[in-house]
């Protein structure tokens, strides 16, 4: 194993293995022959003769690749290979990539390929997602400290993070969805997008080669206009990025002072080679790395998106072949890694309270404020409390005792409305419903997956 394959999964692997990459333009190639024969501009054997021939295993892999490095692009050596598999003089061989061009067989493979990643990487987010949702039903009252700018900010509810967990990747299922209609289109232009080789059958040619492939036809060929690219690119891209959250999430809650979470325990998983008694959050590390090379495939696509020349491109073009399986690869680590890192999440419900605690319950100090403001307006209330909490700390006191000593506390409230303000359970305010709301977003998509 190579250290780039500690972050993508072996299934991913396998879609954009130069194997699967070869069998996508021998797919396309067959299909193309085989819509050419319905159409009547090759003959049926010859289509047969073809398909028959776009067999993987009858094709050297390697010395294909090796032989693309001086032509070009991977689809002249497949051709000639394959032609010569046919059969040519005046046989079935001389119908092979009729019509068609290069780029043609490379970005349709590719577009079969990526139709195949999407589909892993959906699945995969189905899976985080139930995780997230499991967590957001069972703690949804598991009160925790909210953070903002890595300070104890009021209270949550470890269920309403796992519930903005759960959103953020049904948002991200959605998206990926959304590509298949928007996105992943079939490629068949010829030279320079004219389809002239093909006289007056290039647009019937075209929809039976999307039959084949079960593919929709764009309205014109798209060499060099690389958008459908990019929002594949750019939907991938924030589907790992949005794995950086919640791996982020996980390893500050798992950082030994504040030791509100751990990644479940497993044998070999987590330790030190040096320190026996560490337990290190290996999956959401990997996560994180995982999203950071993703990020940088995706760059390379979208900063190379407008620059594909006339019809087509020298160099824009030729830095997907690396960037797009790159970028699926690493999208797949991420989510995968960040997926075993939320399922497998052990939470420790009285750390939560005891960091809640921690302070002297300073962290009450809003609910405090906005249960004396009606009383004496806003910022009195904000400068009192304040007040307060500083004595408190000065003190090494709580807040609640601070509040009940202090006289515009004590004039206002009484005590049984401090100890209720200082309540972290009474002050957690819309969060159940964000919860549900969340909940029920991500079973309607379930439930559209499970009637597809």
């Amino acid at each position: 194993m190579t250290e780039a394959a500690l972050f993508t999964t072996p299934e991913m692997a396998s879609v954009f293995a130069p194997r699967a990459h070869l069998r996508a333009i021998l797919r396309f190639e067959a299909a193309l022959a085989r819509a050419e024969a319905r159409a009547g501009v090759i003959p049926r054997e010859a289509a047969e003769a073809i398909t028959a021939a776009c067999d993987v295993d009858q094709f050297d892999v390697a010395a294909l690749y090796a032989a693309a490095v001086d032509a070009g692009t991977l689809a002249i050596p497949i051709v000639r290979a394959l032609t010569a598999h046919v059969g040519g003089g005046d046989d079935a061989g001389r119908f092979v990539h009729w019509g068609a061009t290069s780029q043609d067989a490379i970005d349709t493979a590719l577009v079969l390929q990526m139709r195949d990643g999407l589909g892993l990487l959906e699945d995969d987010l189905l899976a985080l997602c139930a995780g997230c949702a499991a967590h957001a039903e069972a703690h949804r009252r598991t009160v925790m400290a909210g953070r903002t700018l890595l300070q104890q900010a009021v209270p949550i509810t470890f269920g309403l993070k796992a519930a903005r967990w759960l959103a953020l990747g049904t948002r991200r299922l959605r998206a990926l969805r959304a590509l298949r209609e928007d996105a992943l289109a079939l490629q068949l232009g010829g030279a320079a997008g004219t389809l002239a080789a093909l006289g007056d059958h290039g647009l019937v040619v075209a929809g039976y080669v999307a039959e084949e492939l079960t593919l929709p036809v764009p309205d014109l060929p798209w060499h060099a206009e690389r958008d459908r690219v990019a929002m594949i690119a750019g939907a991938v891209g924030l589907a790992a990025g949005a794995m950086e959250k919640i791996a982020t999430d996980i390893v500050l809650l798992a950082q030994t002072d504040v030791g509100e979470v751990d990644e479940g325990a497993a044998t070999g998983k987590g330790g030190s080679s040096a320190m026996p008694h560490k337990h290190n959050p290996v999956d959401a590390a990997a996560a994180l790395a995982a999203t950071r090379l993703a990020a940088g495939s995706a760059s390379v696509i979208l900063a190379a998106a407008g620059a594909h020349q006339h019809e087509r491109a020298v160099g824009a073009w030729q830095a997907e072949w690396n960037a797009i399986p790159d970028l699926f690869r690493y999208a797949a680590g991420a989510i995968a890694h960040a997926r075993r890192s939320v399922c497998g999440l052990e939470v420790h419900r009285d750390r939560m309270a005891a960091n809640l605690a921690r302070g002297g319950g300073v962290v009450m100090s809003e609910s405090l404020a906005m249960a004396l403001a009606p009383h004496v307006g806003r910022p009195e209330a904000q400068r009192i409390v304040r007040e307060a909490a500083d004595r408190a700390a000065a003190e090494g006191n709580t807040l609640r005792d601070a509040a009940l000593a202090h006289e515009g506390i004590r004039a206002a409230l009484s005590p049984a409305t401090v100890e209720r303000a200082l309540d972290p359970a009474a002050y957690l305010g819309s969060t159940d419903s964000f919860i549900d709301r969340a909940l029920a977003a991500y079973r309607a998509i379930l439930g559209r997956a499970d009637a597809g």
